[in-house]
């Protein structure tokens, strides 16, 4: 998928939906809806109707097509569209917004996927929404065994809410492609969103320019900007529909009386719910209970009963799928209890909910721990002018968006750190509104002060986020669209298996394949030869794995690496791209499974075996009652470690450089003084490799030189914590791994004294 598509079709296909929706909800309610919130009302209506036509399979298929309908009739019946001149300084600053949160993937020049490595749960996204957009519901009936199923049943059919996925998949299934590449377009999109509600919120602020500013600042606090950049949803979701019931409430405590009155602030609680489950009424909760009060103030105990009973109805309706759930599904485990931190390195500080924390992850206190201190003493006492001037203004929106805080400041003392860290970046930009709020508000009154306050708080949040922008760790474009074309290419040709660990492949990509991860999550056992499994996280070898347990998997995806072994020999060579190969094995195999015996280990590949253990391996196939028995070896090219800088080379000719780990900034190699390669943004997991380069060396000495690169205006070029590199090796170019040699059990000693990467018995049964 091109840049454009991905940045510029799909986010103009998914503004044009919850446009046509919303315009639909503006005319039900009587188009009382401010012109800002008419597209994050649609956007809220297309994860409600999309919940509830998701919910069956049957249904399922009409869900594009139902969406696609209702953003036609709203659109046609709307006519004359209200778009009038005011508009334009909301629509820009969503805009701006939507730049700043696809800033790390736009410059990067591919359309990838942020927090590659940091967390995985993108991948498990991916997954949950072609499922629920192909099939609807939540019976898996059909899938073969593979990570992909392993990854649903442990998620989906355990209850896990799917309403923040909705808008994604519909737009996507008009665009076409993967969903991943527009993975980030969606989550910029919806913080386009989260500004158009806090434009509405912020209408105390009299002077529009002023306003624009004070929302652009105040829809990317540091941490939700965070979220954002490891591919946290729901949270960004849930905090565009929590800010757009906050700019909903006002006008449904001043009227309510009908239906029509309480629909849109009905279908952004109901939409919250389907994102969160029904715990997620709590986030409005402190927000309705004010508005019951409210109305109890102004139409007495039987109208506060009547708008709670037309606003509740409905709700109950639209929530009917999740619902049947339960009400606290199993995959909400997580979010109670002390010891559940996730991906987090510990609970995070609350005072990151203010929307400044000067981190290139968030994860990690920031380094100028004088100048955080500052600003975020700043900011709370922004914070809290900011209360007091809504309050004293009577301003409703902010005064009932700050009551989020409340069910944020709940969750942070009695659920786990991982979920307080989701309820902190949900919150996070109704605090920083209110800091904004504030700073504005000293202004008025003191300019030097309010300047003061001013810099603090919108220097500290766009200081945060360009240093988040600086840690952003981008996912691999090129390796991830291989595995892409891969898992098209031999669609139906499973079950696959995957020896690195590589959530985005195994739950996603491969899925047409019923594909695995020795290191995923799985259902077939994919045990090592000593006994035990795989490491998540690291990548293991052919060699490593039982080989009865190896042979299940007809296809075989495996990245290529100076020190990987070739397959067992039932497996060919049949795909070989810049990142990976594939191998495959008969349908149906043939012969008797082969005697496998590996040699060499780690950075040695091959070795040389005894003689004995060469003529032993025949003799041992015999006595298995094995007949026609012959020796295969399998040779592997060798390595030349030089990570010290000096390496040697037995012979000349050409030699391809291969780094191990990741690299951030520009890293670059040069041998004999000459420039060889060069590698950015390439995050790799445990044991991945990466490609520097070829040179044409003479037989003899030479000298290896990695010059790393710091920080630049490239995304990512930042990252904290830098990661390990090595060891850099060079090995032979153009040679294959998939020649053999094969000998009689007689003439077994023409194998000895050279060094293999295995040898196998193989016979008839």
């Amino acid at each position: 998928m091109s840049m454009f598509v991905a940045w510029i079709v799909f986010p103009l296909v998914l503004l044009a939906l919850c446009g046509g929706l919303g315009l639909l909800v503006d005319l039900l309610t009587g188009r009382r809806l401010p012109g800002a919130l008419v597209v994050p009302a649609g956007f809220a209506a297309i994860v409600v109707v999309g919940e509830l036509t998701t919910a069956t399979h049957a249904t399922a298929d009409l869900t594009v097509p139902v969406i696609l309908l209702l953003a036609v009739l709203g659109a046609g019946l709307s006519l004359p569209w209200r778009f009038g001149r005011p508009e334009h300084l909301p629509i820009a600053v969503a805009a701006g917004v939507f730049l700043v949160f696809g800033a790390p993937v736009i410059l990067s020049g591919e359309p990838t996927i942020a927090g590659y490595i940091k967390l995985d749960d993108t991948a498990t996204w991916l997954a949950m929404t072609d499922r629920i957009m192909d099939y609807g519901g939540r019976s898996l009936t059909g899938l073969e065994p593979s990570t992909y199923r392993a990854t649903l049943d442990f998620n989906l059919a355990a209850g896990y809410p799917v309403g923040a996925f909705v808008p994604f998949g519909t737009a996507q299934k008009l665009v076409g492609g993967d969903l991943a590449w527009v993975f980030q377009p969606y989550l910029a999109f919806v913080a386009a969103m989260l500004s158009l509600s806090l434009w509405e919120v912020l209408a105390i602020v009299r002077r529009t320019r002023v306003r624009a500013a004070a929302t652009f600042i105040a829809a990317q606090p540091a941490l939700l900007f965070g979220y954002a950049m490891w591919g946290g949803a729901k949270e960004v979701v849930a905090a565009a529909l929590v800010a757009l019931g906050a700019a909903l409430a006002p006008a449904a405590v001043r009227h309510g009386g009908r239906l029509r009155e309480v629909l849109p602030l009905a279908i952004a609680a109901a939409a919250l719910v389907d994102v969160l489950s029904p715990g997620g009424i709590l986030w409005l909760g402190p927000l309705l209970l004010a508005l019951v009060v409210l109305a109890y103030r102004r139409f007495g105990p039987r109208g506060a009963a009547l708008r709670a009973a037309i606003f509740t109805a409905p709700l109950v309706v639209l929530v009917i799928p999740v619902l049947a759930a339960g009400l606290v599904p199993p995959t909400s485990k997580p979010l109670v209890g002390s010891n559940g931190e996730g991906n987090l390195r510990g609970p995070l500080d609350p005072l990151q909910v203010l929307g400044i924390w000067p981190s290139g992850d968030f994860r990690f206190h920031p380094d100028p721990t004088v100048v955080t201190a500052v600003l975020v003493g700043l900011g709370i006492l922004a914070a809290l002018v900011g209360l007091w001037a809504a309050w004293r203004r009577q301003a409703a929106a902010p005064l009932l968006y700050a009551s989020a805080l409340i069910t944020c400041a709940t969750i942070v003392i009695l659920g786990s750190p991982w979920a307080a860290g989701k309820a902190l970046a949900t919150a996070s930009p109704a605090a920083l509104s209110l800091a904004v709020l504030g700073a504005l508000a000293v202004l008025r009154l003191d300019r030097v002060a309010g300047a003061l306050l001013v810099i603090a708080v919108a220097g500290g949040v766009l200081w945060s986020n360009v240093l988040a922008y600086g840690g952003v760790s981008l996912a691999p474009y090129g390796e991830l669209a291989e595995l892409q074309t891969i898992g098209n290419k031999f669609a139906g040709e499973g079950p696959a298996l995957m020896t690195e660990y590589s959530p985005y492949g195994a739950r996603h990509f491969l899925r047409k394949l019923d594909g695995e991860s020795a290191t995923e999550l799985r259902e077939r056992s994919v045990s090592l030869r000593g006994g035990g499994e795989g490491k998540k996280g690291y990548a293991v070898d052919t060699d490593e794995l039982d080989l009865n347990g190896l042979l299940e998997f007809r296809t075989l995806v495996l990245r290529r690496s100076p020190v990987r072994s070739r397959p067992p020999s039932p497996y060919r060579l049949v795909y070989s791209g810049d990142y990976y190969e594939v191998w495959q094995r008969p349908a149906e195999p043939t012969g008797a499974t082969p005697e496998h015996q590996p040699y060499g280990e780690g950075l040695a590949p091959a070795a040389v075996p005894k003689c004995g253990e060469i003529s032993g391996l025949g003799l041992f196939a015999l006595q298995k009652q094995m007949t026609n028995v012959r020796l295969l070896a399998a040779r592997h090219a060798p390595v030349y470690d030089a990570t010290d800088g000096s390496f040697e080379v037995p012979r000349a000719g050409r030699y391809v450089a291969w780094l191990r780990g990741s690299v951030r900034g520009l890293d670059e190699l040069y041998v004999d003084g000459h420039k060889v390669g060069e590698a950015r943004q390439r995050i790799e997991n445990e044991g991945g490799f990466i490609e520097l380069g070829e040179v044409q060396l003479s037989a003899g000495a030479h000298e290896a030189e990695l010059r790393f690169g710091g920080a630049d205006l490239h995304p990512g070029s930042g990252g904290f914590p830098r990661p390990q590199v090595g060891p850099l090796l060079f090995a032979p170019a153009n040679q294959e791994q998939g020649d053999l040699v094969s000998v009689s059990i007689e003439d077994s000693d023409r194998l000895c004294g050279k060094s293999w990467d295995w040898i196998e018995a193989v016979g008839s049964g």
